[in-house]
């Protein structure tokens, strides 16, 4: 039977209380709910409350800042106009207008896959937009082989480490900056026999080692977040997320546990230290700030970005503007986007006001969890460190059209 909801309890706990009853696909109104004997579960009358039914309306009344553009020029290194936009030239021209009103300067698109394909990509950005972004490459781990059959799978060949580090030298002529590593490298991904692929895994070595010789930047993605790693169940703080989407569940003995993944990608790190690593996502560990400031102190050639996690920091907004003050030189502005223009525009408010009790997301159902976030309000310096000075360092191509940006 359902759990009742005691109004006395703060909203964002009393979910664990409400039935388990999943929140529809969309923003939509959800359809009716009914408990067994037919009565509704709306919370009306002392009646229960479906989950997917509760639509809470804050009544705190607070400063609020609506930041309409960022204070200073900002290069998003996080986004994938590939896979959002699928080469839509009418979608790329809207954003392109959206990065004008906002103050983006530079996007990083993730998306630019091997070989033609990069040239593909860069094609779809658009010829008179090359100012305004630059692309990362993608390694082909499969290749040939079938989806269905890893031992067909190029990676598991000798020669693949040689050919890929001869690609990458390719990727790099035909104007990729980085290269950027997918999560199911390590978590979905298997040898022949069946076992994990590991990212530490030594054969793997030439191809940091040529990312490193040749200055291109990895991007990589690896876990995911510690509620994606824990059982589907009244105690998960993302139950509501995982229902609707349990295929982003790593739960259960098919898959790596989530410690392992960070020490193996550690492990690269340390093994690499010519070579910069971006961890993306805060390196997939922003429920943590203490242990990923340790990874930060220990490996001088890791760095992160905040590509959809000020979900995460925002709730810890005291941690959190220590953290982004402390390793003001070593974190990214990123967004995963392109996102819609209101969800770009609380990143700015996030990270430029300390404004209380604000959502961190558009939609009606919050993507990564029910609570809202508080700004962190960093200083000026940090701003520019975060939203460009650091991507300009770090990233081939940005500091020259950060320039050229400024010049017009």
């Amino acid at each position: 039977m359902p759990l009742r909801l005691f109004h006395r309890l703060p909203w964002a706990v009393a979910l664990l209380s409400l039935t388990a009853v999943a929140a529809p696909p969309g923003d939509g109104v959800a359809p009716q709910a009914t408990a067994e004997g037919g009565a509704p579960l709306d919370g009306r009358d002392g009646r229960d409350l479906a989950l997917r039914l509760f639509r809470p309306e804050p009544r705190l009344r607070v400063e609020r800042h609506l930041v309409e553009r960022a204070r200073f020029p900002v290069v998003d290194v996080h986004t994938h106009f590939g896979i959002r936009f699928k080469g839509d030239a009418e979608k790329r021209e809207e954003y392109v207008e959206v990065m004008d009103r906002n103050g983006v300067a530079v996007c990083v698109s993730l998306d630019g896959g091997w070989g033609d394909a990069i040239d593909d990509h860069m094609r779809s950005l658009g010829e008179r937009h090359r100012d305004r972004f630059v692309v990362f490459a993608n390694i082909d781990w499969r290749g040939r082989g079938r989806m269905d059959e890893p031992a067909t799978w190029d990676c598991l060949r000798p020669e693949f480490p040689r050919v890929a580090a001869d690609m990458l030298a390719d990727a790099k002529r035909r104007g990729a900056v980085g290269v950027k590593i997918f999560k199911d490298f390590g978590l979905v991904y298997r040898n022949g026999d069946g076992s994990m692929i590991r990212v530490d895994d030594e054969r793997w070595d030439p191809i940091w080692r040529a990312c490193g010789e040749l200055g291109l930047p990895v991007l990589i993605h690896t876990a995911d977040p510690s509620a994606f790693f824990e059982p589907i169940d009244a105690r998960n703080e993302r139950w509501e997320e995982l229902h609707r989407r349990p295929e982003w569940s790593f739960h259960g003995p098919g898959f790596p546990r989530r410690d392992d993944l960070f020490d193996a990608r550690n492990r690269v790190v340390a093994r690499h230290p010519g070579t910069t690593f971006i961890a993306a996502h805060m390196g997939n560990d922003a429920e943590d700030l203490a242990t990923l400031g340790e990874w930060l102190d220990r490996w001088p050639n890791l760095h992160v970005d905040i590509a959809s996690r000020i979900s995460e920091l925002g709730r810890q907004p005291y941690t959190a503007r220590r953290f982004l003050v402390r390793y003001a030189d070593r974190v990214l502005f990123a967004t995963d986007g392109p996102w819609p223009e209101s969800r770009l525009r609380l990143y700015w408010r996030f990270l430029e006001t300390f404004d209380e009790s604000f959502p961190y997301a558009e939609s009606a159902f919050p993507p990564q969890g029910f609570w809202n976030i508080y700004g962190v309000g960093l200083p000026d310096d940090v701003l520019q460190a975060l939203y460009h000075g650091n991507a300009a360092r770090l990233i081939p191509g940005v500091r020259e059209r950060l320039d050229r940006a400024a010049a017009r």
